[in-house]
């Protein structure tokens, strides 16, 4: 036998015995992107997902939004049936399709905006939250269709509209029919507003182009996560653009509720109290 062979057999050996004695799953410990702390999963998981050192918020599946946002087991979704079609027959690295039936198999659902019935603290609403799991929340003409239907429902249940936003823009894959669904959800949103029905608008990190653009930032109430991106273009393009540098925490939440933008940006832990006293003020105003 070789010297080589023997190291050979002796690292197959040592790996073999490790794998014998560990049984460790890969991802039990995460690291804050904002102060590089790294953390015990479950810890994080029982702090709703917001760093315990410098509380930054890290993003939530779709599930986990629902779950610190409605009433235990009050959620009845509808237009779940709505999914993409690939009519450009798009591919860059992947087909459009390949890329739809993977991110339906990573998310459980058919695109990036989920929509249905649901109470917060008891105060019956029309809910809708955007996955950025699903393709980056990237606005398609699913997303602008089922916004639609939720407003709809708002209007012919007299119910409020509240929307928690995550999105990187629109969907390239749809080319203009995309862009297309800026005007579609804006027109829903004036028949809101004709029959005086409250919608309201949670910004989560990030929320940019498009979205930012139309149905984001039409809200009576905008309410943002601590720390939030949100703007149309990204900053570093903005500096590229205009070639300066910008303010400290431009386009954050935080920037925004300075200047007008927002009315209140709160912890991850508040947002279903905060929302139950909006909804119950204008609960009080139709009385």
């Amino acid at each position: 036998m070789s010297v080589l062979e023997w190291f050979s057999r002796q690292k197959e050996s040592a790996a073999e015995k490790t794998a014998e004695r560990l049984d460790i799953p890969g991802d039990l410990w995460v690291k804050c992107p904002s102060c590089a702390t790294i953390f015990y999963r479950k810890d994080l998981e029982d702090n709703h997902k917001v760093c315990i050192n410098c509380g930054y918020h890290f993003r939530l599946t779709f599930a986990e939004r629902l779950a610190l946002t409605a009433d235990a087991d009050s959620f009845r979704e509808f237009a779940d049936e709505l999914s993409a079609v690939d009519f450009l027959e798009f591919t860059d690295t992947k087909s459009y399709q390949a890329r739809l039936t993977e991110n339906k198999s990573k998310t459980g659902h058919n695109d990036t905006f989920v929509c249905g019935t649901a109470t917060i603290h008891k105060y019956p609403v029309i809910l809708g939250i955007m996955d950025f799991a699903f393709l980056g929340g990237s606005m398609g003409s699913v997303l602008g269709e089922k916004f639609v239907r939720a407003a709809e429902k708002a209007l012919a249940e007299k119910l409020p509209l509240v929307v928690f936003t995550a999105s990187g823009g629109a969907r390239m894959q749809e080319g203009l029919t995309s862009l297309m669904q800026m005007a579609k959800t804006a027109a829903v949103i004036a028949k809101l507003n004709a029959a005086k029905l409250p919608y309201i608008v949670v910004f989560t990190d990030p929320t940019t182009g498009g979205t930012t653009a139309s149905f984001a930032m039409l809200g009576d109430i905008h309410l943002a996560e601590k720390g939030a991106l949100i703007g149309f273009a990204g900053p570093r393009v903005i500096e590229q653009t205009i070639r300066q540098k910008l303010p400290k925490g431009f386009q954050r939440a935080e920037h925004l509720a300075e200047h007008g933008f927002i009315d209140a940006v709160l912890e991850r832990q508040d947002l279903k109290d905060y929302l139950a006293k909006v909804l119950k003020f204008f609960v009080q105003q139709e009385k």
